[in-house]
């Protein structure tokens, strides 16, 4: 069939080369199109709780990310010239397209009580206008005089000061948010620039532009890198400008095709995806080496072209098919996941990486047909006497001294359990960015002066109309709420509509800071016409204040909402905090009566690590027995199955093992690993077994054929190995966490792939099959 099929390439080779040219200038076209993502990729299911939740909340109460913060922290902050230049910045930021409001020290409000009317007035704290020192002293003991600021725009202890921008929830999602966060950037780095401070900046919309740009620049670098690497090793092998360009043509049809894939099934580049194209090279260059392998040696043997193309086809195509369908496999069964980030990047890697086949199985064969005959120095690998030697001590190793692999494995396994053992699940929203990262260090001031910046938001349901503002026991149950968050060392001042009563409160009685405290119900009554404001902005002259109390309470006055910022505690923390959360709210709250719910990007950030590393794990089990399905059919023998999976799942529990030791914990970007590996690795063994059932004969010996397939199969092995290692070593490079952990971990688990496969398998061969056997 094979050779039928090789001849069949060879006939038609024209008119697959125009089909294939054509349906590429159609995927580049579509690659042309394809977009980044800008949005958090969707980890959770649409039809989980925690989603669903957090989407009833921003339909009601508005995006709770779309918050950028800006921190400075000077002695200086009320002199005249910087204060003053503080305003200035305070009003170029307002100015930036895209900027609907900023909360911060300039524009902080007052509610002063009209003796005349008996009510409030919002009144500015610090007039219009370039202020002297001594109206600067004046106005800053007013604004230190309300609690309702402290914690909140400023630290007293550490003389920092935070200024809030709130950027539109459209812009933030499009791409017109890099052109919005470098503006603000720009404007805050120039007035640190000015007072020679040093501005710190953080928050979603920053955060999320940031990494997202990044991701578009590592695409860039890291497909370059791969085929420049690539392109270097594969000269260095084959000694030809012509092969190393063959192979060069079908990665880039490959990566063409990924990316037009990506926009054909309306996805979007994310993190994951982004790691596709480079991926594709990296698989893709095995093919090619196989493949030309095994012309040059049916050329050698041969001395005719056209039959060694067809022999190449007939030896390697059934080998590559495979390969490439065990390497889908580990890709593809992310695709049955229940997170949507996790299933886009399974469905357009597996379909790829299939792809390849095709393109290698006719642009291969139909381009060597029309170059020239291979020359002596293009073969001239072929006779590497330093790795023959090595190949030599590998057939030794397994024939002689089986005894001492398994013992060496046993022990080693050992070892890689036991540091399992101390693996840990845990992440972060910013995990990936290392230490030292702006990003990093700027969310770690944060933390540090103003308690975080990750959203987390409560509801309180009171389940009947005007529940919120006319029972005072709800407020001051929403207060004790907001009490007990405020006291915890990893959470922000709470924002509530308790608050703005304290405000409200302080203002009535001259005031007097010692008066910011819950209204009693003899206050109430005078401070009603406050508890009937609107989310537009509605009652009292829709005055900023009144905006502030209508934003945590629904248009019906039913639904309350506590908002508070924390720090990134990590995936393993946040639970127990979020239990300690829910275990207050319903010692506040009867269940029977109230409905309160925990949401917001830090709620739905851990739901979604959940999400993608139990899926992770699912996807390992699928891949394993999809994998091992395949292998039972190509050779039909539960002897060779159980050599084929052995020697596999080893570097999977050493790579396990390493991590454990090495401290590095099981998250999304690591949980990557073994899955991708094992789809990788598991061609290394089709490869040598393909092989082995090609060369055993009826009636010869199962030791002479392990030792030649050592022999036949071992060079393009090690090359591929190295092609491999080299291109995954390239992800060591990038500046997310992550991604490098897939580079070292990735090559880690391919090079002791390559070892097991060259040595333990030959040995488990030998083991488990009768010399006297004639078949597989």
């Amino acid at each position: 069939m094979w050779k039928a099929l090789g001849a069949w390439v060879l006939r038609f080779r024209f008119l697959l080369l125009a089909i294939l040219l054509v349906l590429t200038a159609f995927m580049a076209w579509q690659a042309s199109q394809v977009k980044l993502s800008y949005d958090f990729a969707k980890a959770i299911p649409t039809n989980n709780p925690r989603y669903q939740e957090y989407q009833a909340f921003k339909k009601q109460f508005g995006e709770d990310g779309n918050l950028l913060v800006i921190g400075v922290q000077s002695k200086q902050f009320f002199s005249e010239g910087f204060f003053n230049d503080y305003r200035q910045l305070h009003q170029e930021l307002k100015a930036v397209k895209g900027v609907e409001d900023i909360i911060s020290v300039p524009g902080a409000i007052n509610l002063v009580k009209n003796w005349e009317t008996e009510k409030l007035q919002v009144q500015p704290v610090f007039p219009e206008g370039k202020m002297d020192q001594a109206a600067v002293d004046s106005t800053r003991d007013l604004f230190l005089s309300l609690p309702f600021y402290r914690g909140l725009l400023y630290n007293a202890e550490t003389g920092a000061y935070l200024m809030g921008v709130r950027v539109n929830r459209e812009l933030i999602n499009s791409k017109a948010r890099t052109g919005i966060v470098n503006a603000l950037t720009e404007k805050a780095n120039a007035f640190g620039a000015r007072h020679k401070v040093e501005m710190h900046l953080s928050g979603l919309p920053l955060i999320r532009t940031l990494i997202a740009d990044r991701i578009s620049a590592e695409m860039k670098w890291f497909t370059f890198g791969s085929i420049a690497l690539s392109a270097i090793i594969l000269f260095l092998f084959f000694r030809s400008f012509s092969a190393t360009a063959l192979s060069l043509g079908v990665v880039l049809i490959g990566v063409i095709w990924s990316f037009g894939t990506i926009e054909l099934l309306g996805y979007r580049i994310t993190l994951l995806t982004a790691l596709i194209a480079p991926l594709v090279v990296v698989i893709g260059i095995p093919n090619c080496i196989y493949f030309l392998n095994k012309y040059h040696t049916s050329y050698r043997d041969t001395g005719e072209k056209n039959s060694a193309i067809v022999q190449m086809v007939s030896k390697m195509g059934v080998v590559t098919l495979f390969c490439n369908i065990a390497a889908a496999i580990g890709f593809a069964v992310f695709a049955l996941t229940e997170s949507a980030i996790l299933k886009e990047f399974g469905a357009v890697a597996g379909i790829n990486i299939m792809v390849l086949f095709f393109i290698s199985l006719i642009l291969i064969p139909a381009v060597l047909s029309m170059m020239g005959t291979p020359k002596e120095k293009h073969t001239r690998y072929l006779y590497n006497e330093r790795l023959q030697r090595w190949l030599d001590r590998l057939e030794r190793w397994a024939v002689n001294h089986r005894k001492t692999i398994y013992a060496t494995t046993l022990v080693l396994l050992a070892v890689s359990v036991a540091g399992t053992l101390r693996l840990k699940s845990e992440g972060y929203i910013v995990d990936d960015l290392p230490r030292t990262d702006k990003i990093y260090t700027d969310l770690k001031f944060f933390e540090t002066h103003f308690k975080g910046v990750m959203p987390l938001e409560i509801t309180v349901d009171t389940r009947k109309k005007y529940g919120v503002t006319r029972n005072l026991g709800n407020l001051l149950r929403i207060d004790s709420l907001a009490q007990y968050l405020a006291s915890k060392p990893y959470i922000g001042k709470p924002l509530s509509l308790a608050e703005g009563l304290k405000f409200a409160k302080q203002a009535f009685f001259e005031g007097d800071s010692s008066n910011y405290t819950m209204p009693s119900e003899y206050d109430l009554p005078a401070l009603a016409q406050y508890l009937s404001m609107k989310n537009n902005g509605g009652g009292a002259g829709g005055n900023s204040f009144g905006k502030l109390v209508g934003s945590f309470m629904d248009s019906n006055r039913q639904v309350a909402r506590i908002s508070v910022s924390m720090q990134d505690v990590g995936s393993a923390r946040l639970p127990l905090i979020l239990d300690s959360v829910e275990q207050r709210t319903r010692q506040l709250f009867d269940t029977a009566k109230y409905d309160v719910r925990l949401t917001g990007t830090s709620v739905t950030f851990l739901e979604g690590t959940r999400y993608i590393i139990n899926g992770l794990k699912e996807s390992i089990f699928w891949a394993f027995l999809l994998i091992a399905l395949c292998m039972l059919y190509l050779f039909r023998s539960g002897r060779i199955l159980l050599c084929s999976l052995i020697p596999n799942l080893i570097p999977l529990v050493i790579t396990a093992g390493v991590m454990g030791w090495a401290g590095v914990a099981l998250k999304p970007s690591t949980v990557l690993v073994f899955s991708v590996a094992l789809g990788i690795a598991i061609d290394i063994t089709i490869r040598f077994l393909v092989n082995y059932k090609q060369e055993l004969k009826p009636g010869a010996s199962v030791q002479d054929t392990v030792v030649q397939t050592i022999h036949s199969t071992g060079l393009s092995i090690i090359y591929t190995s190295i092609v491999l290692v080299a291109g995954f070593v390239i992800f060591c490079f990038s500046g997310f966490g992550g991604t490098k952990a897939l580079g070292w971990l990735t090559s880690l688990t391919l090079i002791v792939a390559t070892v097991t496969n060259l040595v333990l398998l030959p040995a488990l061969l030998l083991s488990l099959s009768s010399v006297r056997k004639k078949g597989v």
